[in-house]
């Protein structure tokens, strides 16, 4: 990555983490290499996604595919004890092995995003959701969709099926695929059912009456009613537009409620921007006692917001210029030069100062300030003031004149 795509991808995450102070939210940063058991949360992370390595005494360790895992894990070993709930976020890479990898083909990715450990229940998920949709409003993105599924509903939808075939009527509905489902070894009725359950997806009210109409028992019931009244809070406090999907499955298999995507719809196509959900039995896997604690997060793709506001033109177009270059006229001057370059970095304020490395004529070392948009030259001889030539912002000059020429006492 080169500057300008840093400090592009730096004023994203600066953008992100405003919001995540905002609500309360602190920093964690986890392991990039992790045993393999952490990684797979209890199976619901395919082996075949992590990139493996192993140590000299052949532990099977892994680069992390994502980082809920790795936080969960930390929460209940290293922060045992502090009380609930946890509000914790994260920039950092993932590293996922696609399933049919290509030459050249990216397997090292940049996320940001939150997890609330220890909230359970509508408010937990509705802070999660409020922040999605702050940090799209922060970015300034626009036609993005909030995508809302349910998994503990549509696990309860998919027990009719046999359980041998059931993994393959998941797969068919979370990627909308009706030829397999034709495929599958099935009576008509529970095609028609698989079918039906692929087309819970629209206008929230609307999905909500078609998921009523199932035989549901009480605990499927108390879902759907939850779900509804998630929908109405958000709605309530955000303007977004939002899809409700009970076929959205994601192929993380450890969330237990709430599941959902940020979608943008974008010129160039659709783009998931971000990914999450609840996860009420993962924490359980990593502590002493198997003592369950909820907890819900999302994650944002860098790569997927930078795609979009590179489109937009809201990124930044160039790196941030250098204030001075400080050129000594002579090799007796460089002690000074340095000395000076040192006065100018000391300023209350960020300053960015270069000493010019190479002899040059005053007519190249002015085209190279030109070049690279530095603001300032300060000329360095002994035995006489710093000469200060003006390249671009006569305000900025003014002001450092003053300090820099300023009487001392």
């Amino acid at each position: 990555m080169l500057p300008l795509g840093v400090a592009q991808k730096r004023w994203i995450e600066d953008k992100l983490q405003q919001v995540f102070h905002r609500w309360g939210y602190h920093r964690i940063i986890t392991s990039t290499l992790e045993r393999m058991d952490t990684l797979m949360a209890g199976g619901a992370i395919q082996d075949s996604t992590v990139i493996q390595l192993q140590n000299a005494n052949d532990e099977e360790l892994g680069l992390r595919p994502e980082l809920t895992a790795s936080i969960a894990r930390t929460v209940v070993t290293r922060m045992a004890g502090n009380s609930y709930p946890q509000r914790l976020y994260y920039n950092d890479r993932v590293f996922q092995r696609p399933p049919n990898i290509q030459h050249n083909q990216p397997q090292e990715f940049f996320q940001a995003g939150v997890e609330l450990l220890g909230g359970g229940g509508l408010i937990a998920d509705a802070e999660v959701l409020m922040i999605v949709a702050n940090c799209l409003q922060g970015l300034a993105i626009k036609s993005w969709h909030l995508i809302l599924g349910d998994a503990g509903i549509t696990r309860s939808l998919l027990k009719i099926f046999p359980q041998q075939v059931r993994p393959q009527v998941r797969q068919a509905i979370a990627n909308l695929d009706r030829v397999a489902i034709e495929k599958l070894s099935l009576s008509e009725e529970l095609k028609a059912h698989a079918k039906t359950i692929l087309d819970l997806r629209g206008k929230p009210h609307d999905t909500l009456k078609k998921i009523y109409k199932f035989d549901l028992g009480k605990p499927q019931k108390e879902a759907v009613n939850n779900l509804k009244t998630l929908v109405d809070l958000i709605e309530s406090q955000v303007d977004l537009s939002l899809i409700l999907d009970l076929s959205l499955i994601q192929t993380i298999d450890y969330y237990t409620g709430i599941v959902f995507e940020v979608v943008s719809n974008a010129e160039t196509g659709v783009t998931i921007l971000g990914r999450g959900g609840r996860y009420d039995q993962l924490l359980g896997l990593y502590d002493p006692q198997g003592e369950s604690i909820p907890g819900i997060g999302f994650a944002f793709s860098i790569e997927g917001l930078y795609q979009i506001l590179l489109q937009n033109q809201q990124l930044p177009q160039a790196i941030p210029t250098t204030n001075w270059l400080v050129v000594p006229e002579t090799p007796d001057d460089y002690g000074l030069a340095f000395a000076h370059a040192q006065k100018l970095r000391d300023s209350q304020h960020l300053v960015r100062v270069e000493v010019d490395l190479v002899s040059k004529t005053a007519a190249e070392v002015k085209q190279y300030a030109i070049d690279r948009g530095i603001l300032q030259i300060a000329w360095i001889k002994a035995g006489s003031l710093p000469v200060i030539e003006l390249v671009h912002n006569q305000e900025k000059s003014q002001k450092f004149n003053y300090l820099l020429n300023k009487p001392s006492r």
